[in-house]
């Protein structure tokens, strides 16, 4: 029997793979979820896009669903970095450029010109569009008067302008890897000034703050109430960062929290630093300085670890589950230590620890299994090295796809036996943090589970992993 008198609140979590909404009550019970598999397309305007129309409709029938589970009391937008819209005084908008789309090379080369240093922004030089400068940089030469006449809005923030008509902006959407902001400051970058984008910015607002209640398109077409709230929300990692900050075994300590999916991306919480010197980063080998969801920077490294895997254990016909395998993968490991088969980076060329080094392997196998150990190994070892680049320490909380894949987070405790490695509990990780913004003192539920060293002898495999590697 449902409870239509119970509040409930939706988390919208878009990723770059894939969309994910879910329910939840008033107690942080999970009541429902949906997914959907995200895809790009070249637009009339000649760019690859982010498929816009597609999320929004599978997310409307998403939430009409969940508004017949009860009252929908806010909806909490969450989305990955290095994406933006321009929305157009007459409510249109610029799609979406895809962050993977390759732009012109005299772009490319001109915009490199234009941008503030590394020690300046805490964001690296970035392949593709992955500096959100890059996207409007070149927006703003192959659609100028349309560009010319908008507000852009971080990627969040516009599915917050869609449901409520409110148009924001937040600072870990504007301090992720984009150019655009200074770290620690709370001040746009002085590219983004000489650019005029400052001016065009939407207003930047808190990520808890609440920006409207639901149109009435929205009311109608879903079956919401007219008090539904719409918060400004925040970047996916960064709600997962937040996340781990209400754990007792975190809370109020210098921390790590390792995202895992698409990218593995670590961020070092360095409590009480208001300000770092991205000088002390190696850009050139993907480290970045994020901003939490309080305007703290926060030193960063990522690589593309979840497409990697997906490269490198090439399945037949689907990738293996590495909890339902662990035992046959920890084998394959064993033998694949012994065997000394190794994978070197980087598979997917231009991010990461070694973004200039072609990925190969050593001997690939034929057998799925054991090609998957390898590749845990291998996410692990690289893992470890984005970690010493941050200098990370203290507690260190994996959260994602690959926190519950045994191989991977138990190799990973084995090669931090300085630290204490914990798995989040899994998948949600992130809407908890989102649902932190309204319910601070939400407890977690499930705890975080310690994660204990993988038992092979990895020191010998690992050191000739790092003398190959250089």
């Amino acid at each position: 029997m449902r409870k239509l008198d119970q509040e409930l609140r939706v988390i919208l979590d878009i990723g770059k793979s894939f969309a994910k909404a879910s329910l939840w009550s008033s107690e942080g019970r999970l009541v429902a979820k949906s997914s959907h598999s995200n895809t790009c397309s070249v637009c009339h305007f000649g760019y690859s896009s982010l498929n816009i129309d597609g999320i929004e409709t599978w997310f409307s029938h998403a939430l009409s669903e969940f508004a017949r589970k009860g009252r929908i009391a806010a909806i909490i937008p969450v989305a990955h970095g290095a994406a933006a819209c321009i929305i157009n005084p007459d409510g249109t908008w610029l799609p979406a450029v895809d962050y993977e789309a390759e732009v012109p090379e005299d772009v490319r080369i001109a915009y490199l010109k234009e941008r503030d240093s590394f020690s300046h922004t805490g964001s690296p030089s970035l392949p593709c569009g992955l500096n959100l400068g890059t996207q409007l940089f070149w927006l703003e030469r192959i659609v100028s008067e349309k560009f010319g006449r908008g507000t852009i809005v971080t990627w969040p923030q516009f599915w917050a302008w869609r449901l409520c008509g409110v148009a924001a902006t937040e600072v870990t959407s504007l301090g992720c890897h984009t150019d655009l902001w200074l770290p620690g400051t709370n001040q746009p970058s002085l590219l983004a000034e000489r650019c005029g984008w400052t001016a065009r910015l939407a207003p930047v607002r808190a990520a808890g703050d609440v920006l409207g209640t639901v149109t009435k398109e929205w009311q109608i077409r879903c079956g919401l109430p007219d008090d539904c709230k719409v918060l400004c929300g925040l970047h996916d990692s960064n709600a997962a960062l937040l996340a781990m900050r209400g754990y007792p075994e975190i809370a109020g300590q210098e921390h790590t929290v390792l995202s895992t999916g698409t990218w593995f991306i670590a961020m070092h919480a360095t409590l009480g630093k208001r300000s770092i010197d991205p000088a002390a980063l190696e850009e050139a080998r993907d480290c970045l300085v994020n901003v939490d969801a309080f305007g703290a920077p926060v030193p960063s490294a990522r690589f593309m670890g979840g497409r990697e895997a997906e490269i490198m254990e090439a399945a037949p016909v689907e990738q293996l589950d590495g909890s339902a395998h662990a035992s046959a993968l920890q084998e394959a490991a064993e033998a694949a230590i012994t065997q000394e088969i190794f994978a070197l980076p980087t598979f997917h060329p231009g991010v990461g620890p070694f973004p200039k080094q072609e990925g190969r392997w050593t001997y690939r196998p034929e057998g799925q299994v054991l090609r998957r150990a390898v590749t845990d190994l291998y996410l692990a070892l690289m893992t470890d090295t984005m970690l010493n680049l941050i200098g990370s320490r203290g507690p260190l909380v994996a959260e994602g796809r690959f926190a519950g894949d045994p191989l991977y987070i138990q190799a990973l405790a084995a090669l931090r036996r300085g630290q204490p490695v914990f798995a989040a509990p899994p998948s949600n990780s992130v809407p908890y943090g989102a649902l932190r913004l309204v319910m601070p003192d939400l407890s977690p539920g499930d705890a975080l589970q310690r994660v204990s060293p993988l038992a092979l002898d990895l020191d010998g495999y690992a050191a000739r992993w790092r003398q190959m590697t250089g």
